[in-house]
């Protein structure tokens, strides 16, 4: 008797399986047999929950900017250091976007996102005993005292300077499109882009100078007698040199806005600004440094006992010290990277690895903005439906039970409205009102104009399924119960159709995401500095962007596109799952 009964329930047509189960399940088994609108469904769910969720813990500043970073490719190799450098490392410098090594036998290495340019290493350099790595070029020093420079070649950045020749070179230091040496005796030559940043060879002239150090904006100079000279020609912060550290000074590094000394008892001094709350020195170095270093907006400390301090700014990881730091004997940070050699020659590195899907023409994270991005177009495309299907459920609600003079004069209004030209419209306000309004504003001003003028489509929708459903038998049941009509349209009507009004809602729900992207592609949406897919969109418009820097437009537009296709798959297979006769119409 069992099996027969089995051998019936597999003989069941689909309407006897239909009746025993609610048109909820119904609906949703056959959603659930639509393997395209579940797996477009996947795929949106993936997109909307990465940018709603990731940014809680992938923070960005909105007015962040950063022009050593600005328009770098996709990759992660920033700190992949040569397996051949490993065991024997000598000296490391970092570049923005790279690193260069020498190992103990004198042998060059580069890595990294690399131009063409720094790819050409000079092959008759003998054994190199020193580098120094600018903005995008490198100066090397040989053991026989012969200056290299490859790289970046205007400005005449690669052209040694006449009066080096013959001198022995105590130390050399690039910047920021220039190249800085400091001879034996103590006199300092500068050749690069003079314009680049502010550093002048006449503040240091009649001193012995012992090194040089600089970041993006000028430098400071180290003499033999521990003092520290400002080389701006210009009066900057860094002019403010604490008088009591004069002549007690054994190392400094300077980030962007911040100048740190170390002096001979292997205590720190610092002045500047405190971003990052930089000038806060962990307690527990003070007195045991022995070198500094210095990356932007972080500084890194090697202490007496080997191991490694970080402070500072922590947008990159620049200070997250791996924990298996011992034995160290230098240490070298620029930028946003961190190495660190220990004793016995092997290299470790902590800080920016490189950027996912690359970087725009400010420095900024293209999928950092891109996850912001998606959250704000997401945002206005779902406020922007809310709104559309209040007014269109209620207008067409309305339109549809009473008919007759209120169905046409709503109806009208409702042509009215669908007849404006949409784009033109929202441009026209946008300029009008737009820049009267904060960002937030304007954004809020969006989501409006999209929401008010695209119900009409929902409006008529339901006005025609109401007209069906209000002649039908629970109608005229909640009539004679004395049910007010309100309550008949919003309670007992409204809700019988409510699977067509969400089907309607999924697909107005892609259009107006469009719609949003449109607009700020055309630059009246939202604006900088708040990302969307559109303003993304918008600063790629020229052809060098096109042609060069291909992940600016093309990760947004993949996006955007995956977005909206798989919205519009499952808002199909959600009609085929809502009406099965459609597949035969």
């Amino acid at each position: 008797m069992l099996k027969k009964g089995k051998k019936e329930e597999k003989k069941r047509s689909v309407l006897e399986e239909e009746q025993m189960q609610s048109p909820f399940r119904t609906i949703l088994k056959r959603l659930c047999e639509n393997k395209i609108a579940m797996g477009a469904a996947i795929v949106f769910c993936t997109i909307f929950l990465m940018c709603f969720i990731l940014p809680i813990w992938l923070k960005q500043d909105m007015n962040y900017q950063d022009p050593t970073q600005k328009n770098i490719a996709p990759g992660m190799k920033f700190l992949d250091v040569p397996k051949e450098l490993q065991g024997n490392a000598k000296k490391i410098e970092a570049g923005p976007t790279f690193g260069v090594g020498i190992d103990n036998d004198g042998v060059v290495y580069e890595w990294g996102t690399l131009t063409d340019r720094l790819k050409q290493i000079p092959g008759d350099m003998g054994k190199v005993v020193d580098i120094a790595v600018g903005q995008d070029h490198v100066l090397a020093l040989n053991e026989e005292g012969e200056l290299f420079t490859w790289g970046f070649n205007r400005m005449n950045l690669n052209r040694i300077p006449t009066e080096l020749k013959g001198k022995k070179v105590k130390s050399i230091s690039a910047g920021f499109q220039v190249s800085i040496v400091v001879l034996e005796d103590g006199s300092v030559v500068k050749w690069g882009n003079e314009n680049a940043i502010d550093v002048v060879t006449s503040k240091v002239k009649d001193e012995k100078v012992k090194s040089v150090k600089t970041n993006i904006q000028t430098g400071l100079a180290l003499t033999e007698d521990g003092k520290l000279i400002p080389m701006a020609k210009r009066e900057t912060a860094f002019d403010a040199i604490p008088e009591e550290i004069q002549g007690k000074v054994k190392d400094f590094a300077l980030t962007d806005k911040t100048a740190f000394a170390l002096l001979e008892d292997g205590t720190l001094a610092c002045w500047g600004a405190n971003d990052y709350k930089i000038q806060s020195i962990p307690e527990e170095i003070d007195g045991h440094v022995e070198s500094l270093s210095a990356g932007r907006n972080h500084v890194v400390a090697l202490l007496d006992d080997g191991s490694v301090k970080a402070w500072g700014g922590n947008n990159n990881k620049q200070i997250k010290v791996p924990g298996d730091m011992k034995n160290i004997v230098a240490v070298s940070s620029r930028y946003y990277q961190n190495y660190a050699i220990d004793k016995d020659g092997n290299v470790k590195t902590w800080g920016l690895k490189g950027y996912l899907f690359g970087t725009d023409n400010l420095g900024r994270s293209v999928a950092l903005r891109m996850l912001k991005g998606g959250q704000m177009t997401m945002t206005v495309g779902f406020v922007s439906v809310i709104i559309s299907l209040v007014i269109g459920i209620i207008v067409g609600g309305i339109a549809g039970y009473y008919a007759g003079k209120i169905d046409i004069i709503l109806m009208r209004v409702a042509e009215v409205v669908g007849s404006l030209p949409f784009i033109p419209l929202a441009l026209i306000l946008s300029a009008l009102i737009g820049n009267k309004v904060s960002e937030i504003g304007r954004i809020i001003m969006i989501m409006i104009i999209l929401g008010i003028l695209s119900w009409p489509g929902v409006a008529n929708m339901v006005r025609a399924q109401v007209l069906a459903e209000r002649q039908k038998e629970f109608v005229t049941a909640a009539k004679a119960l004395g049910v007010r009509e309100r309550n008949i349209i919003f309670r007992h009507i409204v809700p019988n159709v409510m699977t067509i009004i969400i089907v309607n809602a999924t697909l107005a729900f892609a259009t107006c995401m469009l719609t949003e992207s449109g607009l700020s592609f055309l630059g009246f949406g939202v604006g900088e500095p708040i990302p969307s897919w559109g303003n993304m969109l918008n600063n790629c418009r020229s052809s060098e962007v096109i042609s060069q820097f291909w992940w600016r437009w093309v990760f947004p537009s993949i996006a955007l596109a995956l977005c909206t296709i798989s919205i519009n798959l499952f808002g199909d297979g959600l009609r085929k799952a809502v009406d099965p006769k459609s597949n035969e119409r």
